[in-house]
């Protein structure tokens, strides 16, 4: 009998070559951040007292937590609302398909998606605007965790989102709001984070796309960025548990929320 692993593979791959075929889907994924990082990284080119920061570095750094929660947590979200609505869930529950192949598949589908996004920011960054790479491998590895543990929480999290929606057509919309909302109360862009009123801070902590943004830039900015933290410091333990905890969160509110038909069904 085939596998939950093997199935959850095709199915990934079948996620892949749907996506790829709906051009308008792939554009906006693709290109809606990196067209945002051209304009704020042209518009905000001044440099900051710190040798070699420019503020596009900052934002290319910072866009890769917006090009993940965008890929993870809107891909998951408007894709299962699509399948619940036009009946491919109720498909799939009577093929050998499972549950776990389905979200395998999904999963497969927003980290290849996610990976690709970030090329393109960090490409826009190297080529437009002098970003150099770190050379270091502690860095990359610390890149790796941080990816892992965002692409986790934000997939679930639109897994659990996919609830929420009621109409297919308004998916976007709907999961849209608290993005762009978090995108601006994490300061992705707008830094220093500082600038923003405390209460502000203090809130956008209780959530994981600020500590994805802190995370992503101790990974690309120098160290002596380091003093334009709210904390003074990366805090990698406290990004690290805080994108744990919204990982297991996700997935309780993953288990708690999902269904397989539609409301009227």
């Amino acid at each position: 009998m085939t596998s939950t692993l093997t199935i959850g593979r095709r199915r990934g791959g079948i996620e892949i070559l749907q996506f790829v075929r709906d051009k308008t889907s792939l554009i906006f994924t693709f290109f809606f951040p990196a067209l945002l990082l051209l304009l704020f990284g042209t518009i905000f080119s001044d440099s900051y007292d710190h040798p070699g920061l420019s503020a596009a570095r900052v934002f290319t750094a910072s866009m890769i937590a917006y090009g993940t929660v965008t890929t993870a947590f809107i891909t998951m979200g408007v894709g299962i609302a699509t399948d619940r609505e036009d009946g491919t869930l109720k498909r799939l529950r009577g093929t050998p398909a499972t549950a776990t192949a389905y979200f395998l598949g999904k999963l497969i589908l927003v980290a290849a998606l996610t990976a690709a996004e970030v090329v393109v920011l960090l490409a826009v960054g190297v080529l437009v605007f002098d970003m150099p790479l770190p050379s270091d491998a502690g860095r990359w590895l610390t890149f790796a965790w941080i990816f892992l543990l965002s692409v986790t929480a934000c997939s679930l999290l639109g897994i659990a989102a996919s609830a929420l929606v009621r109409n297919s057509r308004t998916a976007g919309a709907v999961l849209n709001v608290p993005v762009v909302a978090l995108q601006f109360l994490s300061g992705v862009f707008i830094h220093p984070i500082t600038q923003l009123p405390g209460w502000m801070i203090t809130l956008a902590s209780f959530f994981p796309v600020k500590w994805m943004a802190q995370g992503f830039r101790s990974v690309f900015l120098p160290d002596s960025a380091v003093s334009m933290e709210a904390a003074g410091t990366w805090e990698h333990g406290r990004i690290a548990l805080i994108l744990a905890v919204w990982c297991v969160a996700g997935l309780v509110l993953s288990l708690a929320t999902f269904r397989w038909t539609s409301r009227r069904d």
